[in-house]
C-alpha cells in the first residue's frame, strides 16, 4: 500500500466563508464541489489541498484528514489487524471513492480512500 495524497478537512457550517478566504483572497483553485464539501488547492501542482465540509458524506462526521491510498482494502486489512477502531465502511460511495473511517492513536478521525 502506498499513500498518494493527504488532505486536511475542516468542519465548516458556511462553505462560502471558506471560498472568500481561500479562493478569493489567497487565490487557491476550487478543485472539487459536491455541495456539502469543497476542496481548494492548486491545479498546477495538486500538492496543496484543504477541504471544508458540512458533513463527511453519506451522513458521516467530517474526518480530520483524508488519506488517499492505492489499495484501500489492503489498508483496511492492515488497520483492522492492528486493532485500530474502524468507524465506517469500507463503502463504495456514489461520488466515486471506496473508503473507510478509522481512529488514529490520537483519536483523530481519518478517512482512508481510493478513487474507483
Amino acid at each position: 500500500m502506498q499513500v498518494k495524497r493527504i488532505v486536511a478537512n475542516f468542519s465548516a457550517p458556511d462553505l462560502e466563508l471558506a471560498r472568500s478566504f481561500y479562493q478569493d483572497i489567497l487565490g487557491l483553485d476550487l478543485l472539487m464541489d459536491h455541495g456539502w464539501i469543497r476542496t481548494y488547492g492548486l491545479h498546477a501542482t495538486m500538492d496543496v489541498q484543504l477541504s471544508f465540509a458540512t458533513q463527511g458524506g453519506s451522513n458521516t462526521a467530517v474526518p480530520d484528514l483524508s488519506i488517499e491510498v492505492d489499495d484501500v482494502d489492503g489498508a483496511w486489512t492492515r488497520m483492522s489487524a492492528a486493532g485500530f477502531a474502524i468507524e465506517y465502511g469500507p463503502a463504495d460511495e456514489p461520488w466515486g471513492v471506496r473508503r473507510f473511517y478509522v481512529r488514529d492513536p490520537f483519536d483523530k478521525l481519518i478517512n482512508i480512500l481510493s478513487h474507483t
